[in-house]
């Protein structure tokens, strides 16, 4: 009995030791300040205000024991909708040497990882990761970036169906991109597909710069045309749309609220506030010791279909009872 009760405190006390060391350190008590690099392919938010998604980002991080000002500093750069602009903004986010780089969309994340073969990069959704070339592939990434995947493939494809479930009569859908986007030979090659699977005609359609927008729409010959999120159409959403409008051009987008907010008859994407969340999460992860190559990238859970009454009011169209029932929003 001596023996045992005199050995059974210390084998308690060893086992609490061994918990403790195998434990993540909290945040609160790291040495050092973490730095985060945060590339926007758009322009700024109005001074003194960051935009939404940031927000989201910044306060799951603190949720997971990372705060600005204590043991966290955030750099933001903005490429401002252009090629050579998103280029500079990750040039100089990596010449700061962050402890971690985050970006969402191909082209950001492209340029960020042209930028740097080194620094760990966090993808906040990106339309397909693997077949862009951004990772090896979604269990093993291989190199310095993770994150998460939009799943660009599949969306698209909802999004023309969708489309097509409207306009039944419709022959010819064509995807509009910008000259910006890297993965316009990718996207060009999954949007093939989908309108073969459709039964229509398509194609993909780049629009060079934002002042050309609307001389595009006008020359487009489609029946409805699907939207890429792209920088340059998220930055200039009434625009766009204005433009579909006259036309009468039926528009569908894979972009997020911000779109069908903007007039797009409708949206299918995933819920971007959760990118941003989940891009936190890997950031932690990163900060805490994890390695890029060895982190698989997470697929979307959550997918929204957002339509708009008022655009189609305005194209004279009718939304099917099926269509409204499937809406996680609708647009008076």
């Amino acid at each position: 009995m001596k023996t045992t009760l005199t050995r059974r405190p210390v084998v308690l006390a060893a086992l609490s030791l061994l918990l403790a060391a195998s434990r993540p350190a909290p945040a609160q008590r790291a040495s050092r300040v973490a730095r985060v690099g945060i590339l926007s392919q758009g322009g700024p938010p109005p001074e003194g205000t960051r935009w939404p998604v940031h927000g989201i980002f910044v306060d799951r991080l603190r949720e997971l024991g990372w705060t600005e000002g204590v043991n966290l500093q955030l750099e933001f750069r903005y490429g401002h909708s252009t090629a050579a602009g998103i280029v500079a903004a990750a040039g100089e986010l990596a010449a700061l040497k962050p402890d971690v780089l985050v970006a969402s969309g191909t082209p950001g994340i492209r340029a960020l990882l042209d930028a740097t073969r080194t620094i760990p990069i966090v993808m906040a959704g990106a339309g397909d990761p693997v077949g862009t070339g951004l990772v090896a592939s979604l269990a093993r990434p291989g190199g310095n970036v993770t994150g998460v995947s939009l799943l660009g493939q599949e969306i698209l494809a909802k999004a023309s169906g969708l489309l097509h479930e409207l306009l039944p009569k419709a022959r010819r859908i064509d995807l509009l991109g910008s000259a910006v986007n890297p993965a316009n030979d990718y996207f060009a090659r999954v949007w093939a597909d989908a309108v073969r699977m459709l039964g229509v005609e398509g194609r993909m359609v780049i629009v060079p710069h934002a002042e050309d927008i609307e001389p595009t729409i006008a020359g487009v010959r489609a029946d409805a045309i699907v939207v890429l999120p792209d920088p340059m159409f998220v930055t200039n959403p009434q625009r766009l749309f204005d433009a579909c409008l006259r036309r009468r051009l039926p528009a569908a987008t894979t972009g997020g609220n911000a779109y069908a907010h903007g007039g797009a008859l409708l949206n299918y994407s995933v819920n971007f506030d959760d990118l941003y969340r989940q891009g936190a999460v890997y950031v932690d992860r990163i900060l805490r010791g994890a390695n890029p190559a060895d982190t698989p990238v997470e697929q979307p859970s959550r997918y929204e279909l957002i339509l708009n009454l008022k655009t189609a009011r305005a194209l004279g169209l009718k939304l099917p009872q099926s269509l409204l029932l499937q809406a996680t929003e609708v647009i008076e």
